[in-house]
């Protein structure tokens, strides 16, 4: 791992322990084993290791979705994808993504540290929210209107929709990062609410 790395981990480690606002250029420094001057060469303020770190974890995002044969971004690109999955391989899929994000180190770290900040940082409230309510809606939406169009899914509300998919399974991320020995609990349980959900939208493939 290169410093440029190790700056944005340990930096990610200590905003998810310490909070954001806690955690000091110096602070950062100190863990990699470096001084200041020589952290600023690679970042130039702790915002700039913080965006960092977000273009990181999508890159790793991006990868694991290519790793699944899909986008992860482009709705109408994974619409193409879910036309022709049945139940079964959804099931499959909706349990790898989950497992990702809830075992990746950095989307983990980045969820712990915007769930202990939401309440103290307005800004990074508005990180939250936009990444794991405003975002995966509005792909979900996307996704799931297509099909709707296509005839695939049936509902006269694509956003409730995409609202009754999505809740659940953030929900059950949120219970196995308290308590991570639930996550057989939860995969046996998101799947059954996949399998519920086709048959409430009426998947016909």
């Amino acid at each position: 791992m290169d410093t440029k790395q190790r700056i944005l981990d340990e930096a990610l480690t200590l905003f998810s322990e310490k909070g954001y606002a806690n955690v000091y250029v110096n602070d950062i420094a100190e863990k990699v084993g470096i001084k200041a001057p020589s952290l600023y060469k690679h970042y130039k303020s702790k915002q700039a290791i913080f965006d960092a770190i977000i273009d990181e974890m999508n890159h790793r995002f991006e990868e694991q979705a290519q790793s699944l044969s899909i986008d992860g971004t482009d709705p109408s690109k994974d619409a193409k994808v879910y036309e022709h999955m049945d139940e079964d391989h959804l099931v499959q899929l909706g349990n790898n993504l989950f497992l990702y994000y809830l075992h990746d180190s950095y989307t983990k770290r980045f969820r712990k540290m915007l769930t202990l900040e939401q309440f103290k940082d307005k800004e990074l409230a508005k990180v939250y929210s936009r990444q794991y309510f405003d975002n995966p809606l509005s792909y979900q939406g996307m996704l799931l209107g297509l099909l709707v169009a296509q005839g695939l899914l049936v509902t006269d509300d694509v956003p409730i929709m995409a609202l009754h998919f999505y809740s659940p399974i953030y929900m059950l991320l949120t219970v196995c990062d308290r308590e991570p020995e639930r996550e057989k609990e939860a995969l046996e349980m998101m799947e059954k609410h996949i399998r519920q959900f086709d048959k409430l939208y009426g998947r016909n493939f």
